[in-house]
């Protein structure tokens, strides 16, 4: 696990200034406090910060081929490099070290621009061809491990962290209006949008090759859906199967390692697997928080490690600091991201880091296999929609009525006169209140007709997928927006902030398009949301784990709004010198909290995500 950037001159002179490379790749050494590299050659030059997982000894970054023709720097692993090495030296490659980075080198050799098909793992990596004159960025097909990119002054500039850019004085630190339009109603921005005008992010699965100054973007995989007519007890053992052969690949290491632990089912099925494959006690972490005992996960977490036979630790956390913690987490996220769940992330990590340099998580198993409750909702709502119940909706709402009832009974009642694609925003929806919209969207005060970036961006996904089912079509957005964009930007930052290596075993591709294959009523089954898994499960863990109510990452923010960050949102964001009160009605806000404090709504979510947009632009000096 690592951190890369580099810099390529579009018209093709030389790059001399290494000393531009060394501030680039020391703004992310926490990506990599093990070591670092460099490379000027021609047109380019590349950085590396290496965090040593795999081949201690010699796996030094940059790493080139044979001849020196070809150099790449790699952040992430791939999993299945001693099988792919294999078929590469039967074909004449030879090997100088025992590292995974080499192995994408000769892939490229032997394939061309296909070589990303060719590999199982997570990845963001850059690729210098010396005889094509041609510089390669490649992101791994779900987005795990980040990429961001953008053109100033002639040069290309990317980086695993978006500060490593504006490293660079020209590259400007301007808001996005698109991005932050769609920010403030989903809490994240969705690719390849950043919330910075003109840095934006290779979207997952997908290629960039620049050669002779022109740039095209690629993509090279994608999610299919296709119902195959497989019994259960088919697919049952083949995910068993499955699932612990990419367990199995994901635990290769050369340093310690360990499982968050939450107490849920995915997280607990990644240890129960883990440990069937292992001699020893995995070591596991969970967290929890003082003077909340209601939200904390301890119970259920200690219930699984007693089960299945772990290493355990608790992390307690206290709210607080805030004034003092907050800085640092925006400023490690890179954009603003307003999921709460950050703040146990970033924490748990830094106390893990006192264990173990390798995590693994159970992040992706919703968003493959049906987990979230909001899937349910919709496809009641969608039989709703279709039943005269439906017609009535439409009506009322087209005469307004649905408009004018407050609450959660006005928004279903909107929600059930349209169809799926124009009412599913995925999984973090906020219906913010107080957006002052001729700011944020300029656009509408001269065409009001006009639909958002948001919009355009989840229709796009939703025409890919149109001839599914409705649930695959809410799977397939998901992962093409919220999972890589919220959860996995959350999970990436936070850890690397630690110095920790982050391991998805639910997102390996093989995992995603088996997934892809299932009948729906093998995700969601008689109102049992990912049945597959929770039946797999059952000889493995406590079915009061299995079957209990999903929480995700409890974070007690609600009551933290109620306490002290109640008055750091008072002071940061509920004035009128806030940057945030240009796009937010902060008498709008300012009832918001005063409505939270008293007990008349929970508007944590909300509140959190104008946190931490106003301490963003601060943290990065960035100009409305």
């Amino acid at each position: 696990m690592c951190g890369i950037a580099g810099i390529l001159n579009l018209d093709g002179r030389p790059f001399a200034d290494e000393a531009r490379l060394h501030r680039m790749g020391d703004s992310i050494v926490h990506r990599g406090p093990d070591g670092h590299g460099y490379f000027r050659g021609g047109p380019v030059g590349l950085a590396h910060r290496r965090l040593s997982i795999i081949d201690v000894s010699s796996g030094a970054q940059p790493m080139f081929n044979e001849d020196s023709s070809i150099v790449v720097v790699f952040n992430g692993e791939i999993y299945n490099h001693l099988e792919l090495r294999s078929v590469l030296e039967s074909r004449g490659h030879i090997f100088r070290t025992h590292s995974d980075t080499e192995v994408i080198l000769h892939a490229y050799e032997e394939y061309g621009l296909s070589f990303p098909t060719q590999l199982t793992g997570m990845f963001a990596l850059a690729l210098w061809d010396m005889n094509q004159r041609r510089l390669v960025l490649t992101r791994d097909r779900v987005g795990i491990k980040p990429l961001y990119y953008t053109v100033c002054n002639g040069q290309l500039l990317f980086a695993s962290e978006v500060k490593a850019l504006l490293t660079e004085r020209d590259v400007p630190r301007r808001i996005d209006y698109d991005a932050l339009q769609a920010y403030l109603r989903v809490r994240y921005v969705p690719a390849p949008k950043t919330m910075f005008q003109g840095i934006y992010k290779l979207l997952p699965g997908h290629q960039m090759v620049i050669q002779q100054g022109h740039i095209r973007i690629e993509q090279y995989w994608d999610l299919t859906f296709s119902d195959e007519p497989l019994s259960e007890q088919q697919c049952l053992d083949d995910l068993e199967a499955l699932f612990a052969e990419v367990c199995r690949q994901h635990l290769m290491s050369e340093v310690p390692f360990g499982v968050f632990l939450s107490g849920g089912l995915d997280s607990s099925a990644v240890v129960a697997t883990m440990r069937k494959l292992l001699k020893t006690d995995p070591m596991t972490f969970t967290v929890g928080y003082s003077g909340s005992e209601g939200i904390n996960e301890f119970d259920y977490s200690r219930l699984v490690s007693e089960h299945v036979g772990t290493a355990h630790h608790e992390v307690m956390l206290s709210p607080q600091q805030f004034s003092d913690w907050i800085p640092k987490l925006t400023w490690h996220l890179d954009e603003p991201v307003g999921d709460s769940a950050c703040v146990p992330l970033f924490f748990l990590s830094q106390r893990a880091r006192e264990h173990a340099t390798v995590l693994h998580s159970g992040e992706g198993a919703d968003e493959i296999l049906g987990g979230y409750s909001i899937y349910k909702k919709m496809l009641l709502l969608s039989r709703l929609h279709a039943s005269p119940l439906g017609v009535v909706a439409g009506l009322f709402d087209r005469l307004g009525g649905a408009s004018s009832v407050g609450g959660k009974l006005g928004r279903y009642a909107r929600h059930m006169a349209l169809p799926l694609q124009d009412r599913y925003r995925g999984v973090s929806s906020l219906f913010l209140d107080g957006i002052k919209t001729d700011v944020v969207n300029p656009d509408l005060r001269t065409s009001p007709a006009k639909s958002s970036f948001l919009e355009d961006t989840f229709h796009t996904y939703f025409q890919r997928v149109k001839s599914t089912t409705e649930l695959n079509q809410m799977l397939y957005v998901d992962t093409k927006a919220w999972l890589p964009d919220d959860l996995l930007v959350k999970a990436d930052k936070m850890t690397m902030a630690a110095s920790i290596e982050l391991r998805v075993p639910f997102l390996d591709h093989r995992m995603i398009e088996f997934a892809a294959k299932l009948p729906m009523a093998l995700k969601i089954k008689n109102g049992e949301t990912k049945y597959l898994l929770k039946k797999v499960m059952e000889p493995y863990l406590p079915r009061a784990v299995i079957y209990r109510p999903k929480k995700g990452f409890p974070v007690p923010i609600r009551q933290w709004f109620q306490q002290g960050l109640a008055q750091m949102a008072q002071d940061l964001v509920l004035n009128q010198q806030s940057t945030v009160s240009q796009f937010i009605d902060v008498r709008v806000a300012a009832n918001m909290l005063h409505a939270h404090q008293s007990g008349q709504m929970d508007a944590a979510d909300e509140l959190w995500s104008l946190v931490v947009l106003e301490q963003w632009c601060r943290t990065f000096e960035v100009s409305a």
